[in-house]
């Protein structure tokens, strides 16, 4: 059994499949969680780094190798620039701290497999240099074509028909440029056009992987997937239009379709449902709903539920708050 200690990341964190023993939020020193699991067994500590009190600081991060085994730590990080600096991974490296990572999807690949020192030896020594000179791959996603640490390409694919994966690419495109070095391309569509954005892009299959590699400046990669395929994210979020006309459509033309959905990222999008509502859906599904987006103005730049959504997909650098906020 595993523990999750989170704070930032909390929502991301409820996704994992795996079994948790124990699970707490919010912000602690290392000092308050040796206390706490001093005499507490547990398989697996997975830390949202953003839990830990002064993180940015090595010197906390070294206090926290002392206090710990660090073989049964996995630490998320996030995406603040001091903690994926060069000098920052490698002084992990050198504390003995080898497993982490940005990614969801790598944590359970993790407990099962963790790091050892030759996974991750490339960081070290890298004269400050920033984390995406480094060149290093994430131990565990060989199977997304070895995606640089730094880079994070977020697929979106309709479940149901016109689930409204293109007009929410565009909107969170929009949101994520206040903060982050980002692109969004769809597949085997000419949608994009019709937002009047040139730097909305469009491919075929055949050439998809070719553009989003020419992308390597880019922090963030959106990528409507139509009916491409999707082995070239390392992440996909599948979207469901909840009304009763679409979900029915759904499992009559596939009755397993929910099935093939498990341990998949669930958003309801063009949603109203209310919370009640959600757990009702989950119940009767059988699934678990990641987030649930409502119907949107598209042409508002700052949505609060847009920016809500990205947050819990880690991308801790907006401001929710900001004046401009409605």
């Amino acid at each position: 059994m595993n523990v999750i200690v989170s704070n930032k990341y909390q929502t991301l964190l409820g996704t994992l499949n795996i079994d948790v023993i124990k699970s707490i939020n919010g912000e602690f020193t290392v000092t308050d969680l040796a206390n706490q699991f001093s005499n507490f067994f547990f398989n697996k500590m997975v830390i949202d780094v953003t839990a830990i009190k002064n993180y940015q600081n090595v010197n906390v991060m070294r206090e926290l190798s002392m206090n710990f085994e660090m073989e049964k730590v996995i630490l998320l990080l996030d995406d603040s620039p001091e903690v994926n600096s060069g000098n920052y991974l490698s002084q992990l490296v050198s504390f003995g701290i080898y497993n982490f990572t940005r990614s969801i999807d790598a944590i359970p690949f993790l407990i099962d497999n963790p790091n050892s020192y030759k996974d991750v030896a490339g960081y070290q020594n890298i004269n400050n240099a920033p984390a995406s000179s480094t060149g290093m791959k994430i131990k565990g996603q060989e199977k997304k074509d070895e995606v640089h640490l730094e880079q994070r390409i977020i697929g979106f694919k309709n479940v149901t028909e016109h689930a409204g994966a293109t007009t929410l690419i565009y909107m969170l495109k929009k949101h994520l440029e206040e903060a982050y070095k980002v692109k969004a391309i769809e597949i085997n569509s000419n949608d994009f056009e019709y937002f009047n954005d040139k730097t909305l892009e469009s491919a075929d299959f055949m050439n998809v992987t070719y553009k989003i590699a020419n992308y390597s400046d880019a922090e963030v990669v959106l990528v409507d997937l139509n009916d491409g395929p999707d082995n070239i994210c390392t992440e996909v979020i599948y979207l469901i239009e909840p009304g009763i006309i679409k979900l029915n459509k759904l499992i009559r033309n596939d009755r397993k379709a929910f099935e093939k959905l498990k341990n998949k990222k669930i958003v309801l999008n063009k949603s109203v449902l209310n919370s009640n509502d959600v757990s009702d859906f989950e119940y009767e599904s059988g699934s678990k709903v990641y987030f649930n987006i409502p119907c949107l103005d598209e042409k508002l730049d700052n949505n609060k539920k847009i920016k809500e959504f990205l947050i819990a997909l880690g991308f801790s650098r907006l401001d929710i708050d900001n004046d401009k906020m409605w």
